[in-house]
């Protein structure tokens, strides 16, 4: 069924077809079966989920004769990284535009900072509140592009759009077969949702791919915002892509399951609790999570599962995205961890 769906062009550049890992000690401890779709090893340089999204979105840059590609984030952007790394080896410039506490004495050229400067990538940095315009601040450099001659291609907050969220449907039809050998039993894909379009992909392409008729559901746990502003975003994305492609099927308000509660302190804010999360998993079964991303989501996974044992099914699947680079920076908040 996925072979039948209208993929646009993309570029190579994820090491896909990631491999979906059993937890043994994690699952005992946790008392459900647990495993982990790898997509922190889609690349080395490239790890996570944003590289299948650019796969779609920089072919889409280049078919339209860009030279340049504009991007956002927060200052350890996994997704400002990619696609810094991704638009060198494409032969394109880059921009991003990296939020911050105080934009005049930006953080130490670390983790993903340093990645984006190797790659050559122009970082514009900005406040907490100018965040809020990001969109105009990521058209003003585009202008500064057309100025100069060249010709720029914006790419929202995460890759977060139609065209990006193809790099999860395409995932999802990979999950389709992983899980096929298995038993079948009550399922739940979850992962961390900061921008909302691996979450559209997902649970869009669980359906087009028959997941769903399968027993298995899906659901994001949010590290920033809420629920109610996922429902908004996850739900428009799907319905682009459900309009623009025509494809044979629809998600809607109710379709959409964010596990809201479970952001913390906030976005790239960690608690100690979530870092020995992160510290137990990795002692466990040896797989590293960051503590932006899939740290905070793997704790509210944990910490779901102590209120009700049952919330997610017989079998936790949970799709690890990546931000290994941001964890050194958080080194001295976890030392008294370790």
């Amino acid at each position: 069924m996925a072979t039948d769906l209208p993929y646009p062009r993309r570029i190579p550049l994820a090491r896909a077809g990631t491999p979906l890992e059993p937890l043994p000690r994690t699952s005992a401890a946790l008392g459900v079966e647990v495993l982990c779709k790898r997509d922190d090893l889609t690349g080395s340089e490239l790890s996570g989920n944003k590289v299948r999204k650019l796969e779609f979105l920089l072919a889409e840059a280049l078919d339209q004769g860009a030279d340049t590609v504009i991007t956002c984030g927060g200052e350890q952007s996994n997704h400002c990284r990619a696609t810094a790394l991704a638009a060198a080896r494409a032969g394109l410039a880059s921009r991003v535009v990296l939020r911050t506490d105080d934009p005049a004495a930006p953080p130490p050229t670390t983790g993903n900072i340093l990645l984006d400067r190797l790659a050559g990538a122009t970082v514009r940095w900005i406040s907490r509140p100018d965040w809020a315009r990001r969109n105009a601040i990521m058209e003003e450099e585009a202008a500064a592009v057309r100025a100069a001659g060249g010709r720029p291609y914006v790419i929202p907050e995460g890759g977060s759009n139609a065209m990006g969220s193809w790099g999860y449907l395409a995932c999802a039809a990979e999950l389709a077969d992983d899980l096929a050998p298995l038993p079948a039993r009550p399922t739940t894909i979850v992962f961390a949702c900061g921008s909302g379009g691996t979450a559209a992909g997902l649970m869009l392409g669980a359906r087009l791919v028959g997941l769903e008729a399968r027993g298995v559901r899906v659901a994001a746990v949010n590290v920033c915002d809420d629920r109610a502003y996922f429902v908004r975003v996850i739900g428009r994305i799907c319905d682009e892509l459900t309009a623009r492609w025509s494809l044979p099927a629809a998600i809607g308000p109710d379709d959409i399951d964010v596990v809201d509660g479970h952001v913390g302190r906030g976005y790239a804010k960690s608690r100690p609790e979530e870092l020995a999360t992160i510290r137990d998993l990795c002692r466990r079964d040896g797989v590293v999570l960051d503590p932006v991303y899939t740290g905070k989501a793997f704790h509210g996974v944990v910490s779901e599962l102590a209120r009700d044992r049952g919330r997610f099914g017989e079998r936790i699947v949970f799709v690890h995205t990546g931000g290994i680079f941001g964890l050194f920076p958080a080194a001295a908040e976890l030392e008294p961890l370790l």
